[in-house]
């Protein structure tokens, strides 16, 4: 039996340990990012606080992946399922990274429509779209999850929070709660 010995190089292990050591310079370029968002005065949450612990909970498991590349890669096997030929990464001819990449994208249309169109609208929009490209293609499910997670979670933020989200043309729902 011939024995066909991946490259360390090209192993999964080793894909992982550069994937977690960009995830890394990525996190500290998101925590940088943080300290540009605007503190809020009397706020018991600060607008930065929720970012700030979505990237320590990606930090922690990047720090675990880290490790685990690295002691992966010091004492590899070759019947290891991390010692395989990492795949390609190429959006051409894996449809799966090109949804990815699509993502990333609408992510960033987000960010860039978020204070002119409001929370709401740009969730219901990103998640919607997102619903229907992971195969949620019933339009009743679709469209009420994709409304009303943003509602009620805009209002748990402005409610209990209080942390003013930008509203953008459904600004009458800030002033419709205030009455109530």
């Amino acid at each position: 039996m011939v024995s066909l010995e991946v490259k360390k190089t090209q192993s999964k292990a080793f894909a992982n340990l550069i994937a977690s050591l960009a995830l890394i310079v990525f996190e500290i370029w998101a925590w940088l990012q943080t300290n540009n968002i605007k503190t809020a005065k009397n706020a018991a949450v600060q607008p930065s606080t929720f970012p700030r612990i979505m990237i320590i909970g990606m930090a922690v498991f990047t720090v675990v992946l880290l490790i685990q590349s690295l002691i992966k890669l010091g004492s590899m096997k070759t019947d290891d399922p991390l010692a395989e030929k990492a795949e390609t990464l190429n959006f051409i001819k894996d449809k799966g990274v090109l949804a990815a990449l699509f993502v990333v994208l609408l992510c960033c249309v987000y960010v860039y429509f978020f204070k002119s169109l409001g929370y709401v609208i740009v969730s219901f929009l990103l998640s919607g779209i997102i619903m229907w490209l992971i195969g949620l293609r019933k339009p009743v499910p679709l469209i009420l999850i994709s409304a009303l997670v943003p509602l009620l979670m805009w209002l748990v933020f402005y409610k209990m929070l209080k942390v003013n989200i930008p509203m953008g043309p459904l600004q009458f729902l800030r002033e419709l709660v205030d009455k109530i």
